[in-house]
């Protein structure tokens, strides 16, 4: 949840095609995992940067009050969706602020829930079945991890801001019984019932460590001082007292005055932010009490190492009482041992696997101290598989690019900069304003080759893939924030990015679908839809080649085997290798390009181009 002008990282969530409703958990096992989860492939959504669905729900000038930066601009207006990224604007200009983030945390484009609803197709037919989202909660800043409630969905994502903001302030927030339900409210229960119609799980980004200055909590706290029913939310310094000339003080979440931090006790969140949070829970999973099929499938859980593990344990209970089938995933970037504690079947089910991503990134992408041989790259995935308890590997969300991180394309083009793994370091290096040699060009073929290859292993290796919104398409940028530009629609025209971060001129890139890689993930993602032991079938590696670059494995279960073949080195591969399968196939296929090839003797003799994949099984 790392904003980049804070330049802190956090350290350290699905469906098949039928109706949500008709599916069940099927758990047979002693798993405490939901087991649809296996079969996700997630697709991830910054919403004030994917769609513009209604221009008349725009945010205002004053919707920004309590954002970051807190100097009011002398000028502003909605951002042109399809502008040069690193390119003042006219109104950008005017306000003269010295520094580059500043223009850019101002920037709203529009994008909402309806952008979301319009686009459900979109992420239907490329094969996603998963949407998780970025936080939707009403909050005055464009990433929305700043709340002002989570019980309400931000006006400005639904269709009627003014009205809603009015009944919201009929309220108390201390009662649930006297919550209403907005526009925006509604909007979000339409997007859960549109994404469940067309067999797509949802979860919603919770934010449970801190609230904006803006909430309605720390406004009263501000305002009422030691008489405020929220007292003893925060934790506080001092309060206004002339006799003792102290002044109001407090602790904001990593020193961030603008993110106030709940308070907490040997139970995690003390009693106040702690039923808050359980009744907003209830409310998102089990809407007007009508039922949990209507409500989210699950929540991913924000910085989830700043909140005791004894507040997880309560607030699972909550969850799992409203929907056994319910998927938690938690953002702890760390090493394996220090995040296995929070997969004991009483708090998380997977988390969003930063770790995948780094031993990845060692493997396929760099090219100097940092990279790892097949063996190494073997060895390390071995040591993420056994870490979990059982089903855990399955259900993890394997990502790369994330909104807290540079885009897979532009960590591809900038692979040596750093190691990704150095998490602390990294983040910074990856961001274009702190680093003058970091590469904003757009990757070209080469660099979208080992996109390529990448999304192969990504979608057929142990666990539920999860794609970041773009990355499909070719979108490239640097960390935060230059990972949060607006998604590309076919319908929308873009200006060549020709500028640099310090304002200077640089050769043009021409910004398009890359209509050939969205293929590709449209392909890997029917294949590992189609290919149940892609999903949870068990994994042996098979061919391990330092020398050549190779690695090769087999994902099987009760009804087929699929064999993996990739090859990571610079030069075509004549490669002979067992492919099992389930009968005594003389012949088998590669999914990819539905080749034959002659099996004979358990073997099969295969030529691989450098930098590609192969997916066999035999041929029916």
């Amino acid at each position: 949840m790392s904003r980049w002008y804070i330049g802190l990282a956090t350290i350290l969530v699905l469906s098949i095609a039928v109706p949500v409703s008709t599916l069940a958990n099927d758990n047979e096992t002693d798993e405490f995992v939901p087991q649809w989860a296996k079969s996700a492939i997630w697709y991830q959504i910054f919403p004030e940067r994917f769609r513009n669905g209604d221009t008349t729900n725009d945010p205002k000038v004053s919707d920004l009050i309590g954002a970051d930066p807190a100097t009011p601009p002398k000028e502003w207006r909605i951002h042109p969706w399809g502008s040069d990224w690193y390119e003042l604007q006219d109104y950008e200009k005017t306000n003269g602020e010295p520094e580059l983030w500043y223009h850019i945390a101002r920037r709203r484009y529009g994008g909402d829930l309806q952008g979301i609803i319009d686009k459900l197709d979109y992420i239907k037919e490329l094969g996603a079945n998963a949407i998780y989202l970025n936080p939707v909660f009403d909050s005055p800043s464009l990433h929305k991890y700043d709340g002002a409630s989570y019980h309400h969905i931000d006006p400005n994502f639904g269709p009627n801001p003014d009205a809603d903001r009015k009944l919201m302030a009929t309220e108390n927030p201390l009662d649930p019984k006297s919550w209403v339900w907005t526009e925006a409210d509604e909007l979000a229960l339409k997007l859960i019932k549109e994404a469940h119609k067309r067999g797509i799980r949802i979860i919603f980004d919770g934010v449970f460590n801190h609230m904006g200055i803006n909430s309605f909590a720390f406004k009263n706290l501000k305002e009422k001082q030691q008489d405020s029913s929220y007292k003893d939310w925060f934790t506080v310094n001092s309060f206004d007292d002339p006799v003792s000339g102290t002044s109001f003080d407090y602790e904001g979440w990593f020193g961030v005055k603008s993110l106030p931090e709940f308070k907490e006790d040997k139970n995690g969140l003390v009693s106040g932010p702690r039923e808050y949070v359980f009744n907003a829970t209830r409310r998102w999973m089990n809407p007007k009490g009508e039922g949990a099929e209507n409500g989210i499938d699950g929540w991913r859980l924000d910085v989830a190492f700043n909140v005791h593990h004894n507040f997880w344990k309560a607030w699972r209970k909550v969850v799992r009482s409203i929907n056994p089938d319910a998927y938690l995933t938690a953002e702890i970037v760390d090493t394996p041992d220090k995040v296995i504690p929070y997969f004991q079947g009483d708090e998380f089910d997977g988390e969003m696997n930063y770790n995948f991503a780094f031993t990845a990134a060692e493997f396929f992408f760099h090219t100097n101290q940092n990279a790892i041989s097949a063996s190494g790259f073997d060895k390390k995935l071995q040591e993420l598989r056994d870490s979990y308890p059982e089903g855990v590997a399955y259900v993890t969300q394997n990502l790369f690019g994330s909104h807290d991180s540079n885009r897979i394309g532009s960590h591809i083009v900038n692979r040596n900069i750093g190691n990704f793994r150095d998490w602390g370091t990294y983040f910074g290096l990856s961001q274009a304003a702190n680093t003058p040699e970091y590469d904003v060009s757009k990757p070209q073929a080469d660099d979208i080759r080992l996109q390529k290859l990448f999304a192969v292993f990504q979608m057929t290796y142990v666990g539920a893939p999860m794609i970041y919104y773009g990355d499909e398409v070719g979108m490239w940028g640097a960390n935060d924030p230059d990972s949060r530009k607006p998604m590309l629609w076919p319908d929308i025209s873009y200006e060549n990015e020709v500028y640099l971060v310090n304002g200077d001129k640089r050769s043009a890139d021409v910004v398009s679908i890359n209509e050939g890689l969205k293929a590709h993930y449209q392909s890997l993602m029917k294949i590992r839809k189609e290919n149940s032991a892609l999903a949870i079938g068990s994994f042996d590696s098979i061919l391990i080649d330092d020398e050549r670059g190779l690695y090769g494995f087999v994902r099987e279960d009760a009804g087929q085997a699929i064999t993996i073949i990739l090859n990571n080195s610079n030069k075509t591969q004549e490669i002979e290798v067992s492919v099992p399968t389930k009968r005594k196939s003389t012949s088998v296929i590669d999914l990819l390009t539905t080749r034959s090839y002659v099996r004979k003797d358990g073997r099969v003799r295969i030529t691989l181009p450098a930098k590609s994949g192969m997916i066999l099984t035999e041929d029916r």
